[in-house]
């Protein structure tokens, strides 16, 4: 009985990693890729040390924090050998995000802490959720003044201590806005949430979520949440959860679908 579900002898079975299989080949594929995207889109914009293998992309954009520069495993192989490739591919010395779809045992020998496991959490184009509600006016960003403002609140109220004080195009340099979409919420003339959408690999990746505290309890993550979510409203959403930020992504109809490895270089 078991021989009957064999392959053929030499059939090549695929694994859902393989660099030449389509992202859709798998919610997950695509979340893995688009995230890999997101990982050196800003950098490679801004001419800054960047990398895209079939085993990993990674860059560096800013020398201080962490946030701006992650490593990304686009196929399950030893963790340890693209740390060890990193070291190689973007030197420096920089702080980044290792951030892994799948376990990745101890790396603290190969000069990581760990940060912990969030679920990636995903929201597919046919949910039905209503829009949240909120007094700020949320606006996607089209110029300079708006990428300044959104990167404040990224700074400011993330918050990013490592970044302050506060200077304009550390995070987002004008170029941001060529391969990713920024939103922001103002209370009249302040600015005061922001929320990024990045589209790769057929999904949304929903990034840099951040409100200021004289927003807070008013809506305006949810609601620059949700414009990322549907900033590209035909395609997949996903994003990697904080433990704060979870209750308010499942409102919005997210669902936690499994828990990611994340490490810092510091």
């Amino acid at each position: 009985m078991a021989s009957s579900i064999l392959p053929p002898d030499g059939e090549t079975l695929a694994t859902g990693w393989e660099p030449g299989l389509v992202p859709a080949d798998s919610l997950m594929r695509q979340a893995v890729l688009a995230h890999a995207s997101w990982a050196v889109d800003a950098a490679r914009r801004a001419g800054k040390p960047w990398y895209d293998g079939d085993t990993w992309a990674g860059a560096i954009l800013g020398d201080r924090s962490a946030l701006t520069n992650w490593v990304v495993p686009k196929q399950p192989v030893d963790p340890a050998g693209i740390v060890a490739e990193a070291a190689r591919e973007l030197p420096g010395g920089a702080p980044y995000l290792f951030v892994s779809a799948w376990p990745t045992g101890d790396l603290r020998a190969s000069g990581l802490g760990l940060a912990g496991h969030p679920p990636l959490m995903l929201r597919l184009p046919q949910t039905t959720t209503a829009p949240p509600t909120t007094d700020l006016d949320v606006r996607r960003v089209t110029d300079a003044a708006g990428l300044a403002d959104a990167e404040r609140i990224l700074v400011e109220g993330y918050p990013l201590p490592e970044l302050q004080p506060f200077r304009a195009g550390v995070v987002y340099a004008p170029s941001f806005l060529d391969g990713s979409a920024v939103w922001v919420g103002y209370d009249g003339d302040v600015a005061l949430a922001t929320a990024t959408a990045h589209s790769a690999a057929g999904v949304t990746v929903v990034e840099n979520v951040a409100v200021m505290p004289a927003a807070r309890g008013r809506g305006a993550g949810a609601a620059v949440t949700w414009a990322a979510t549907t900033g590209y409203a035909d395609q997949p959403a996903c994003l990697i959860a904080s433990d704060d930020g979870q209750p308010v992504y499942q409102r919005l109809g997210y669902l936690r679908i499994v828990r990611w490895t994340v490490w810092v270089r510091s």
